[in-house]
């Protein structure tokens, strides 16, 4: 099957008017293109941060996105498509629904940032999740561009070629159909990429020709049981995975802003996180409960660059005293949180702050065994921990009747 498949992708190669010959390989504008589309993606994400994104798709900074990528012609012919402005059925809905465009704004800067498959992947689960209408796997072609190695295309001649050349029954439409398809696609990309490339513009041409019946196929690519098997596995396994980092991850997000809110509450000044300030619970901005910037407290700018990544701090009101400090632990490792409170502890010995781990419910003894441990026992820091339910519990009432951080530990444990 696989020398059948090797004869295959010569055939492709050795074809001068093929997607490899005519698009992929030796075209300087290919190449340009990447740069331009990139440039294009962050000036939507800023049009939509900003405000300025607009309610339709002509003259959008969108619309250039997408014009770069047709100009590619082949296999990007027909990519705009699915992303203009239908009113009738509201699709896609990231022109009118303000809640929708945030969302796809939030997708395009995650994946622009993302340094690895893991949270490119984690990205679109969540995004397809939010069901969002008309926002389906076209967007693919956008994130080709900034990912070439991770995300191949998507349009309807290339998942013909691939159901064609696979005997598979890929839809059009649908995240997980594209999921699908994209692991077998990398699958037989690595046993092929000597000839191909680890770009995936290569094999995604071969789909086209095949799709378009350029080149036709017989049983050369057929998938056996246990390879389907097998994605499938891996597939429902990636799922559970991001679902339940979702979940941790939004308890941590809520952790935080109970923090912040009895912060503020209780009359101090406060902060979280300096990579955690453009996060929100249930549409309640962390920037409304924050000082704009981290205050300029006198320690080295290294120490200061990591107690500025404690998930939250409290400052006694206009000044730049600590008077608490938060880290709220998931299911990330205890111990780092204890050491950079550990470290605050020891920045400042004359005026130390009240540190505080919040933990979720079933964590309790991996603390204990983590504080008792002789390091952390010997050099003086004081620890107390609340837990997730009673934080939450309380919040309301802290809020309240509080009169200050001394409030606290009638919920803590010391």
């Amino acid at each position: 099957m696989n020398s059948d498949l090797n004869d295959l992708i010569d055939k492709y190669r050795s074809d001068n008017e093929s997607v490899f010959n005519t698009w992929f390989i030796n075209n300087d504008e290919r190449l340009k293109a990447f740069r331009s589309i990139r440039r294009g993606v962050q000036s939507v994400i800023n049009d939509i941060k900003n405000k300025e994104f607009g309610n339709d798709y002509k003259g959008s900074s969108l619309e250039f996105v997408l014009n770069c990528i047709t100009e590619q012609k082949q296999v990007f012919i027909g990519a705009s498509h699915a992303f203009y402005w239908k009113p009738k059925l509201r699709i896609p809905d990231i022109y009118e629904n303000e809640e929708s465009k945030m969302s796809f704004g939030q997708f395009l800067e995650n994946c622009f940032a993302a340094k690895n498959e893991e949270q490119i992947l984690k990205e679109i689960i969540n995004l397809d999740e939010k069901k969002i209408k008309g926002l389906g796997p076209a967007v693919a072609n956008i994130l080709y561009f900034l990912h070439p190695e991770i995300i191949p295309p998507f349009n309807t001649a290339i998942v013909n070629g691939f159901n064609h050349l696979f005997k598979e029954k890929v839809k059009l439409g649908s995240w997980t159909e594209y999921l699908r398809m994209r692991e077998v696609i990398l699958q037989k990309n690595n046993k092929h990429k000597k000839s191909l490339s680890k770009d995936l513009g290569a094999i995604s041409g071969l789909l086209f020709d095949i799709g378009v019946k350029k080149i036709m196929v017989g049983d050369e690519g057929s998938l056996s049981e246990k390879e389907k098997a097998k994605i499938e596995n891996l597939l429902k396994k990636r799922h559970k995975e991001v679902t339940s980092e979702r979940e941790q991850e939004n308890l941590h997000t809520e952790m935080q802003y109970h923090l912040l809110k009895i912060g503020k509450a209780l009359g101090y000044q406060v902060i979280s996180a300096s990579n955690d300030r453009s996060r929100n619970f249930q549409g309640k901005n962390f920037s409304s409960l924050c000082l704009p910037c981290f205050p300029e407290i006198n320690v080295e700018k290294e120490t200061k660059n990591t107690i500025a990544l404690i998930d939250v701090i409290w400052f006694e009101n206009n000044t730049k005293n600590i008077v608490c400090a938060f880290e709220v632990e998931k299911s990330t490792s205890i111990y780092s949180g204890i050491l950079r409170l550990t470290d605050l502890y020891h920045s400042f010995p004359e005026n130390p702050s009240s540190l505080f781990l919040i933990i979720p419910d079933n964590r309790e003894k991996e603390l204990l065994l983590q504080l008792s441990r002789p390091s952390i026992k010997s050099n003086g820091t004081k620890i107390h921990y609340i837990k997730f339910s009673v934080l939450k519990e309380n919040c309301e009432a802290i809020c309240k009747f509080g009169t200050g951080k001394e409030t606290l530990l009638k919920i803590a444990n010391q």
